[in-house]
C-alpha cells in the first residue's frame, strides 16, 4: 500500500491478487470483476484515513453508494496477476465523492475510470450531505478513527 498526499489530491496505491473466481474459462479477469477491485481501494483508501464504513453507518448514519461509473478496458488482467487499484480522489461536492482510478499490472494499464459515490442517509437510503468533519478529514489528509462519541456536524 502507498499513500502519496497533497490536500484532496490523494493518491492511495492497494494491491490486489487475481484468483480463479476473478477470471472466465479462458482465465482473464471477467470485466464486472474490475468494479469488485475498484470498490476495495476505495474502502482501504477511506480506512487508510481511519474511516471505518460500519463505524461511518452506525455513529454518522451514512452510507456510500456508487451513482455513475465510466471504465475504460486497455488491457486483460490474468489469473494469478497482482495488480495495483490507484484510487485519487478527483472532486468533493456537497453529497458525492468522485474518484479517478485505474488498475495496473505492472506498468501496463489495465483500466481506469471515473467513479462517483453518493453519500445517503442510512434510514431513508436518500442522498445526504457529507458530514463536515469528513470532508475536513479528507481534505486534511489526516482523517481520524471515529466513536461512538464523534459529533457530526
Amino acid at each position: 500500500m502507498t499513500i502519496s498526499s497533497n490536500a484532496t489530491k490523494t493518491t492511495f496505491d492497494w494491491p490486489v491478487r487475481v484468483y480463479y473466481e476473478d477470471t472466465d474459462a479462458a482465465g482473464v479477469v471477467f470485466y464486472a470483476n474490475y468494479l469488485r477491485f475498484l470498490e476495495r481501494g476505495r474502502t482501504e483508501w477511506l480506512r487508510a484515513l481511519g474511516y471505518e464504513q460500519d463505524v461511518l453507518r452506525r455513529d454518522a448514519g451514512i452510507l456510500f453508494a456508487v451513482r455513475r461509473v465510466e471504465l475504460d478496458y486497455l488491457a486483460p488482467a490474468l489469473f494469478n496477476d497482482l495488480l495495483t487499484v490507484r484510487s485519487s480522489l478527483a472532486q468533493i461536492g456537497g453529497a458525492t465523492l468522485t474518484f479517478a482510478q485505474d488498475i495496473r499490472r505492472e506498468d501496463i494499464l489495465c483500466c481506469r475510470g471515473i467513479v462517483k459515490v453518493a453519500c445517503i442517509n442510512a434510514l431513508t437510503l436518500r442522498p445526504c450531505r457529507l458530514p463536515a468533519s469528513l470532508v475536513s478529514g479528507i481534505q486534511s489528509g489526516t482523517g481520524r478513527l471515529l466513536s461512538a462519541s464523534t459529533e457530526y456536524t
